[in-house]
């Protein structure tokens, strides 16, 4: 009886200590899989651990040593890769040999027990993700690159994913600052991470040309450098004449095939994007007979002089078609995708409207306006890509005059273009700025470096690509765009991209009925020591005060502080002072007044008594212009 009772209780408290364990959650995916089922016990992955591989597809193998090559580095395990599994402990990568209808062409399931680890689906690309998968639920050293001595367990599970959509990017913007093929290739290792799939390659604007055009040499001869300028951008001294341009860089075209076919191992498609008819400044420097004006300029190096926009192509003159004609059979042999990206966005059409080439094309075409000649400008791109087996997509200025007949829409001036497009059977990739421009402020900006706008993470996470009033099936997906105008180093761009780009990626991977703001936060937190282990530099803004700012009955000036992140004690001081725990507490919902003579309040927060988010000022000046203004950047 006695024997009976202590097994009774050793059961009771594996039980409790199995439920306390699953509610307290061993496994914090990003992006949330479709379904998860947390399951007592681990498997131990060691140094006798086999990596079975099973499938025909070529890229398979390529992937297994990918991942191989990833445990290695953290753990110093060789997995070998055989075909069958022997009497060890196995992780077992298999493609269907029936297709799975459910995780269709990157879904996938695991399941992990004590033993073995089994990785399915139907294609390469499904491993791969779930792959992805499989490393987030290893400790989080498994992220570094040097080998760790400690127990590398993965929790039992059982796990089905696919994503809700097929497009998933991010894009950098190399002309504002050049990023090298190295830093490219670390980026593209950084989505992957999060299932992204696609990646934006804006390689030409006003400030840099990045690609070599083997036909026209002259294009990073000239445009892919400009003066050095350090400071805030929009307020640099402009480019004097005779002064040295040190400053840039330019992909040669066998470096760009190796970032392709890099990309192309971590089954992400490039899309290159060479913007035109506007921000055409560096092309229009290498031949400036290609604007209307065709004045000499050099490229520019975030002056103000942009503001001029003679940076826009001559729609008048037959020569510009025969150079992009000759840019796009370069870009289009090069890369595999079947889109390039053409632009097409904030185009000022004052020159147009002055110009007598201008003129005598719309009067040939017989276009009533400036917007017509835009969109006839458009409709000969999309010709001309057809031509050359690749389809067209551009910003939503492209529907201005009338939309091209294939033309896919990228809709970044809020959702407006996308649902037009959409409401007209055209496919949409929603990028809207407000929500996925990762070049914005993510904080309160008096602790942010400078930049404008703002984008809170709980903006970019509580998005939805998809309106009520559009049919989902012309919406792809969407993407995070990071702009680099005031981004001028990878280090700064991961700052910029994480953890925004993380909740973009659930977004896009995960279904809309999981979207769960809280839990988002507890899965994130448990990916900043993985992110700390590679070396990614993030924002941590998400915990810092947010101070809103208004008037009372009075007229006389209130402040508001919340934060993104619930549960955080706020400390704040008005005499200029740093303040801490003993310091006055913020109250949830209170509205604070300037004491007399107070020229700012400075605040900082805490969890469980400890600092976590950036003490910082905020000066009283500066909300009383937020409100005279009408944007308030909170």
């Amino acid at each position: 009886m006695q024997k009976q009772l202590m097994l009774i209780c050793t059961f009771l408290v594996q039980l409790f200590s199995f439920s306390y364990a699953a509610d307290k959650g061993r496994i914090h995916i990003i992006p949330e899989p479709v379904d998860v089922k947390e399951l007592p016990g681990e498997f131990a992955l060691d140094n006798t651990t086999t990596l079975v591989v099973s499938g025909a597809d070529k890229q398979l193998p390529g992937t297994a040593q990918w991942f191989a090559d990833q445990v290695a580095a953290a753990t110093g395990f060789r997995l070998q890769q055989q075909k069958t599994a022997g009497q060890s402990k196995s992780i077992r990568l298999e493609l269907n040999a029936k297709t799975n209808t459910t995780t269709g062409q990157e879904g996938y399931t695991l399941s992990v027990n004590n033993n073995q680890v089994t990785l399915r689906a139907n294609t390469a690309a499904g491993i791969f993700y779930g792959l992805q998968t499989l490393l987030q639920l290893l400790p989080p050293d498994i992220a570094g690159d040097k080998v760790v001595n400690r127990s590398w367990t993965i929790p039992n599970t059982e796990i089905t994913d696919y994503p809700r959509f097929g497009w998933r990017g991010l894009m950098l913007d190399v002309s504002r600052h050049f990023f090298t093929k190295e830093e490219v290739k670390r980026y593209i290792d950084e989505m992957v991470k999060y299932k992204y799939n696609v990646f934006h390659w804006h390689l030409s604007d006003d400030n840099g040309w990045r690609i070599e055009i083997k036909s026209l040499p002259q294009l990073t001869e000239k445009g892919a450098w400009r003066v050095e300028r350090v400071g805030r951008w929009g307020q640099f001294a402009p480019a004097q004449p005779g002064e040295a341009t040190p400053y840039g860089g330019f992909y040669t075209q066998d470096d760009i095939k190796e970032v392709i076919k890099y990309a192309q191992d971590r089954y992400v498609t490039i899309l290159p994007e060479i913007d035109v008819p506007a921000h055409s400044l560096s092309m229009i420097t290498a031949m400036p007979n290609l604007s209307c004006t065709q004045q000499q300029y050099m490229v520019g190096p975030g002056d103000s002089l942009r503001k001029r926009n003679d940076n826009v192509l001559c729609i008048g003159n037959d020569s510009v078609y025969q150079v992009l004609d000759k840019v796009f059979t370069e870009i289009a042999a090069l890369f595999p995708g079947k889109y390039i990206h053409i632009g097409g966005d904030e185009a000022f059409k004052g020159f147009w409207d002055k110009c007598p080439k201008c003129h005598l094309r719309m009067e040939k075409e017989h276009l009533k306006d400036v917007n017509e000649l835009q969109s006839y400008f458009v409709k000969r791109m999309e010709k001309m890509l057809l031509s050359k087996g690749k389809k067209l997509i551009g910003w939503d200025e492209i529907l201005e005059g009338g939309l091209a007949p294939e033309a896919t829409v990228m809709s970044w001036r809020g959702m407006k273009g996308g649902i037009e497009a959409a409401r007209m059977n055209h496919h949409v990739v929603m990028t809207p700025w407000d929500f996925c421009y990762l070049d914005l402020y993510q904080g309160e900006q008096a602790a942010e470096p400078p930049t404008y706008g703002i984008c809170r993470l709980t903006d970019s996470y509580n998005y939805d690509p998809v309106p009520d009033s559009v049919d989902e099936k012309f919406i792809l997906g969407g993407q995070g765009n990071l702009w680099t105008e005031s981004v001028a180093n990878l280090r700064h761009a991961e700052y910029m991209t994480w953890p925004r780009s993380l909740a973009l990626s659930e977004v896009y991977w995960s279904p809309k009925s999981k979207r769960n703001w809280d839990n988002f936060v507890e899965r994130l937190e448990a990916q900043y020591p993985r992110l700390d282990a590679a070396h990614i530099k993030y924002a941590r803004s998400a915990y810092n005060t947010i101070a809103i700012p208004a008037r009372d009955g009075n007229g006389e000036l209130t402040v508001r502080l919340t934060t993104e992140v619930k549960g955080l004690d706020i400390y704040y001081t008005f005499d200029n002072t740093d303040p801490d725990t003993f310091y006055p507490h913020y109250k949830e919902g209170e509205l604070l007044k300037f004491p007399k003579g107070a020229a700012q309040i400075t605040v900082i927060t805490y969890r469980d008594g400890k600092p976590i988010g950036d003490q910082f000022a905020i000066k009283k000046d500066d909300l009383e212009k937020r409100i005279l203004e009408g944007h308030h950047v909170y």
